[in-house]
């Protein structure tokens, strides 16, 4: 693995980390959603600190050169959290389906209870 590759991981995961801690501060992203990004950027540190690992897992993949592991291992890490978020996703859409009905009710049982109109029909009923 080239100097040049290492120093880009090494740059890329730090520039990542800080960014993560600030959004954190700021309170823009939840900590349990940082978690991913932070344990990612500490892969390819421990990548561009240690390229003995990624020669070996290139060499077990079957990669032809260990710059390509990265690349490979980077995107299948990236497709599982993407799907993960579509998990993620599909399961708030329904819960806000579910919301929108409940209120949709409650509003419906507090129009008919303060509904003037029936108040009358009701009075003239009588």
């Amino acid at each position: 693995m080239s100097l040049l590759l290492r120093s880009v991981l090494i740059l890329a995961s730090v520039g990542t980390t800080l960014l993560i801690m600030r959004k954190i501060r700021k309170e823009k992203m939840m900590i349990e959603d940082s978690l991913f990004w932070i344990g990612f950027s500490f892969m390819l540190i421990l990548f561009s600190v240690f390229p003995q690992i990624v020669f070996k897992m290139s060499e077990l993949v079957g990669t032809q050169a260990p710059a390509n592991f990265i690349f490979l291992f980077i995107i299948f890490v990236l497709i599982v959290r993407m799907f993960q978020m579509s998990t993620k996703i599909s399961q708030l859409e329904a819960k806000m389906k579910d919301l929108v009905a409940r209120i949709a009710i409650d509003e419906n049982i507090r129009n008919e209870k303060n509904d003037p109109v029936e108040e009358m029909k009701e009075e003239t009923n009588s």
